[in-house]
């Protein structure tokens, strides 16, 4: 009896196995069967790959930190050192064709659109100015940002009155302003395009009777630094007022070291003011620890002394 139950199910067995039902059965077994062995045959591949302990050396030696600010760092060589007496007329042969921007000042398409001083600055006339100039007696100044010359007038009254008689000014900035500025400055002339911000510092330095003291260098801050530092023209004051974004001041500070004559002092404005927002301060603050130096704050002004930087 138990033999035919047996033989009944296995013929029961047999005729399942060959209905559709049996078969779809079949095909999703063998595809799901398929799907998870390849799933977890790739896993212990991903999971027991751990790198190498030369690899982890690697990493470990690189110091990505360092080469992320090294990859920003300023490694231009500067020339000769020029005599200060010499700085000028050095300038003036360099990028002016040896003739003085004063000469035959104003052109006449210029003219009729000038004020006879229109002087507008931030912070320039800070008490930081005069505690540095009596502190360092500069022979040479050179300032990074001027827009319409007040804070180089500024100095420029400072020195003569201090009887730093022969103290140049060096004012770098491309004159351009900044898109927009002239909804805040619209009697700033703009003829065919170009607006005459070079034409009005000119005119208030001349009107200040300064012409002799401060000399526009009409270039963009990279462009002029890297310059000047390859002339060999240094600077006992370097003052640091152009762009306000992190890049920009970062670029200019690294720039500027490099034409500071040992002994020298760098500073500049906006370490207390909204422009900080924007990125001064952390520039100034990361300058200063990566090379080991202590930043002074002088009224909304940052000082850094003893600056020397490989």
């Amino acid at each position: 009896m138990k033999e035919d139950r047996r033989l009944h199910h296995k013929r029961d067995g047999f005729q399942f196995l060959k209905t559709k039902t049996a078969y779809v059965i079949f095909i999703v077994l063998t595809y799901a069967f398929g799907y998870f062995s390849a799933y977890y045959s790739r896993q212990p591949l991903q999971q027991q790959q751990p790198p190498s302990p030369a690899a982890v050396r690697d990493v470990k030696t690189t110091k990505p930190q360092v080469c992320s600010i090294d990859n920003f760092r300023v490694t231009t060589r500067c020339g000769n050192l020029v005599p200060p007496e010499l700085i000028r007329q050095t300038v003036i042969d360099r990028i002016l064709n040896g003739t003085s921007p004063y000469t035959d000042f104003p052109p006449p398409h210029a003219e009729k659109f000038l004020r006879p001083k229109r002087i507008k600055g931030w912070g320039s006339y800070g008490a930081v100015f005069e505690n540095l100039i009596r502190r360092v007696k500069p022979k040479t100044i050179v300032e990074i940002g001027s827009f319409l010359g007040a804070s180089a007038i500024h100095m420029a009254n400072l020195t003569r009155r201090l009887g730093l008689e022969d103290t140049q000014i060096l004012c770098v900035d491309d004159f351009r302003g900044w898109p927009g500025f002239r909804d805040r400055f619209k009697d700033v002339a703009l003829v065919n395009g170009d607006v005459l911000l070079m034409y009005q510092f000119m005119q208030n330095v001349v009107s200040s009777n300064f012409s002799g003291s401060i000399l526009p260098v009409p270039f963009s801050t990279g462009s002029a630094l890297e310059k000047l530092c390859e002339w060999g023209v240094k600077a006992d004051l370097v003052e640091i007022d152009a762009g306000h974004d992190f890049n920009s001041a970062w670029a200019d500070i690294n720039r500027a070291v490099r034409i500071l004559r040992t002994g020298g002092v760098i500073f500049g404005h906006d370490y207390f003011t909204a422009a900080d927002n924007r990125g001064v301060r952390r520039a100034v603050n990361l300058f200063a620890e990566i090379n080991r130096l202590k930043v002074k704050t002088d009224g909304q002004h940052w000082v850094i002394d003893s600056v020397k930087v490989t």
